[in-house]
C-alpha cells in the first residue's frame, strides 16, 4: 500500500517584476564633465519583503550608488527593483532564503541594467555593478539578528 503524504507541493513562480522607483541626479555637471576622472564610488544596497495576499510577496531592491571624482560628486543613481513572487507550500524555515536570497538573485540583473543605462545615459562611462552573492549576505544577516540582544532565532 502507497504511502499519502499530506505536504504541499512547492511552488514558486514570477508574477511581475517592475521599477519602482529611479533616481539619477549629477549635481556638479556641467562642470564635471571638464575635470579629471578619477571616480571613486559609495555602494549600498537594500531590500524589503511585503506579505501580499494569497501567497504573494513583493521583494525590493534598492541599489544606491554615489559617485566623487576627487571630492566632487559627479552622480548619484538609485534603483528600485521589486517582484511579485508566488511562493506556496515552502516551510518557514525555507521561506526566508526564499525572500532573503533567491528572489533578490532573480532581481540583480534587472537593478545591474537600469543603473548602467541611467548612468550611460546621463553622459558618464558605463557602470557594472559586479555580482551579488545574496546567500552570503542572507547569512550575515541571521547572524546578526542572533547576536543582537533579546532577540529570537529567525530563519
Amino acid at each position: 500500500m502507497a504511502e499519502e503524504h499530506n505536504t504541499a507541493e512547492k511552488q514558486f513562480s514570477i508574477q511581475k517584476i517592475y521599477i519602482k522607483d529611479m533616481s539619477f541626479e549629477t549635481p556638479n555637471s556641467p562642470k564635471i564633465f571638464t575635470e579629471k576622472w578619477d571616480p571613486s564610488v559609495d555602494f549600498n544596497l537594500g531590500s524589503h519583503v511585503e506579505s501580499l495576499e494569497n501567497s504573494l510577496y513583493e521583494v525590493a531592491l534598492t541599489v544606491t550608488i554615489t559617485v566623487k571624482s576627487a571630492d566632487t560628486t559627479a552622480y548619484l543613481v538609485e534603483v528600485n527593483q521589486a517582484g511579485i513572487f508566488a511562493l506556496s507550500g515552502f516551510t518557514d524555515q525555507e521561506m526566508g532564503p526564499m525572500v532573503g536570497s533567491f528572489c533578490p538573485n532573480i532581481l540583480f540583473p534587472y537593478v545591474r541594467e537600469a543603473v548602467s543605462d541611467l548612468v550611460a545615459k546621463g553622459g558618464f562611462p558605463q557602470l557594472l555593478l559586479a555580482p551579488v552573492n545574496f546567500d552570503a549576505l542572507y547569512s550575515q544577516h541571521l547572524q546578526q539578528v542572533q547576536q543582537a540582544p533579546g532577540s529570537e532565532t529567525i530563519n
